[in-house]
C-alpha cells in the first residue's frame, strides 16, 4: 500500500502523515514504514546539530499504523490512549523506521493494540495504545 493508498484510509496529512508504505496489512496485523530523512521539517528543531526523530511522532507513527488496520474509509481514528510507552534507542536520519502493529484485545468500542517500532531490525521503542473511532 502507498501513500495516496493511505491517505484514502487516514484522515492525516503532511506534515503530520508518518506512515510512508505499508508492507503487510491483516486483520490483526499491519506492518508499515517511515522514511527518516535529513530534510523532514521536525529534525530542524530536534535538534539542529544532532538531529533526533521525536518519540511523540514513533508513538503516533505506531497509532496510525493501527487506524490503517482497524479502519474503513470515511471513518476518523480516535487516539485514546497509551500505556508501557518505551524509547529503546534514538532514530536518527538517514534510516527507514518500521512499525509492527498487533490487535491485543478488543474490549466494546475501544481496540487495544501492541506497537513496536525497529530501525535495522533492532527494537527503538514499544508501546500498548488505545483506539477507538469516529464516524
Amino acid at each position: 500500500m502507498n501513500k495516496n493508498e493511505i491517505m484514502k484510509i487516514l484522515p492525516h496529512r503532511d506534515p503530520i502523515l508518518l506512515v510512508d508504505r505499508v508492507i503487510l496489512k491483516e486483520e490483526n496485523k499491519i506492518i508499515a514504514e517511515k522514511d527518516i530523512t535529513t530534510d523532514l521539517k521536525v529534525l530542524k528543531g530536534h535538534f539542529p546539530n544532532y538531529p533526533i526523530y521525536p518519540g511523540v511522532y514513533i508513538i503516533e507513527g505506531m497509532a496510525q499504523a493501527a487506524g490503517i488496520m482497524l479502519l474503513k474509509e470515511n471513518e476518523t481514528p480516535l487516539f485514546l490512549g497509551i500505556d508501557n510507552a518505551r524509547f529503546k534507542k534514538e532514530v536518527r536520519p538517514d534510516c527507514v523506521l518500521r512499525y509492527e502493529v498487533f490487535v491485543k484485545e478488543v474490549k466494546a468500542s475501544v481496540v487495544f493494540v501492541e506497537g513496536k517500532a525497529y530501525v535495522d531490525n533492532q527494537l527503538v521503542a514499544k508501546a500498548t495504545l488505545m483506539l477507538g473511532k469516529k464516524g
